[in-house]
């Protein structure tokens, strides 16, 4: 007779091509008062369960997922934590707009027309998101991200494989540096993704040797996630293309939410931006985001950009995993 030592129900959607595996049972009390302390237990307790369901044979290096936990403040419906090959992150767009779809779809939440409000509480900050909702199905989800700031300006670093490249410390839920393509004679097609991801992980580590990141309120924030690397379009629907390499050479297959959030304020606070001004930001897989900004707002010294970030998410599965108690792999592996 089979004896399962664990068991986890997960919802497994996906936005713009990018999965989120959302854990809805299985997933042990988290204690503490805020996500960033929840977070921490996580990290320190219970790692095991984000590499059960995050890495081989149940999951791949490209996977993401999300613990959804209770509030901690009194305007979220959810707290929300965000997991992925490396660890944990500080915020998910894509994430946000997976769990919108997925929580109105299947009636978690009071629904109500034409839209659905949906609070969650993230490790950088509250997030509400908007959910289109018609009586029959959820459609287009928006989400207000947290302040998004340009961090420091015109970073140039050395890079082993391209040479020099320079471009911006950007905040927009976390900490990303941003380069176009040209630079480095990359451009943003599924063809060069392995040139993408060396340029990516190059740049990010140039940028961590040289430059100490520290958020201006909350030092739980102060990791560099990842680069996100733009440039020309392939829809002609499309401003631009831009692709995330984060966490451990991790591709974001959609145009990455706190990415597109963080390239729309650069480009706000650079001038390049209109208020209210829509831009869309196409994913290296050819799917879209639609991004403006509503306002501006301070944090810490920097002046920041409040930003709106539109995409679409699609249910793909509903799966039970378990871990027999004889599996020599509970806590699964990577083999890229």
């Amino acid at each position: 007779m089979l004896s399962y030592t664990r068991t986890i129900h997960t919802v497994d959607a996906h936005t713009g091509g990018e999965p989120l595996r959302i854990v809805i049972s299985g997933l042990p009390p988290v204690p503490g008062k805020t996500i960033l302390e929840r977070r921490s237990w996580l990290k320190a307790q219970r790692d095991d369960v984000r590499q059960f369901l995050m890495n081989e044979p149940r999951g791949h290096a490209d996977m993401y997922g999300a613990y959804l936990l209770p509030p901690v403040t009194p305007a979220a419906d959810f707290g929300v934590i965000f997991i992925h090959n490396e660890g944990y992150s500080d915020m998910c767009g894509h994430g946000i707009i997976a769990l919108g779809k997925v929580l109105v779809e299947l009636n978690h939440v009071e629904r109500s027309v034409p839209l659905t409000r949906i609070g969650f509480d993230t490790p950088a900050g509250f997030i509400e998101a908007q959910v289109e909702w018609d009586g029959q199905r959820a459609g287009a989800v928006t989400f207000r991200n947290v302040p998004a700031f340009i961090y420091r300006r015109d970073v140039e670093v050395e890079t082993p494989s391209f040479g020099k490249v320079t471009g911006d410390i950007v905040f927009g839920g976390a900490f990303y540096y941003y380069m176009n393509a040209d630079q480095a004679g990359v451009k943003i097609k599924p063809e060069q993704v392995r040139s993408l991801i060396q340029l990516g992980a190059e740049t990010k580590q140039a940028v961590k040797d040289q430059v100490a990141i520290q958020h201006p309120l909350e030092p739980g924030l102060d990791t560099l996630y990842g680069t996100i690397i733009d440039g020309a379009p392939n829809d002609p629907g499309a401003d631009q293309a831009n692709v995330c390499i984060f966490a451990d050479r991790e591709v974001d297959r959609s145009p990455t939410g706190t990415g597109t959030s963080g390239r729309a304020a650069q480009l706000f606070l650079r001038q390049k931006l209109a208020l209210d001004q829509v831009l869309v930001n196409e994913s290296i897989v050819g799917s879209c985001f639609r991004v403006r900004v509503t306002g501006t707002a301070k944090v810490g010294e920097f002046d920041a950009a409040l930003t709106e970030v539109t995409g679409n998410a699609h249910i793909m599965g509903f799966n039970q995993w378990v871990l027999e108690d004889s599996d020599p792999f509970p806590q699964g592996f990577f083999l890229r």
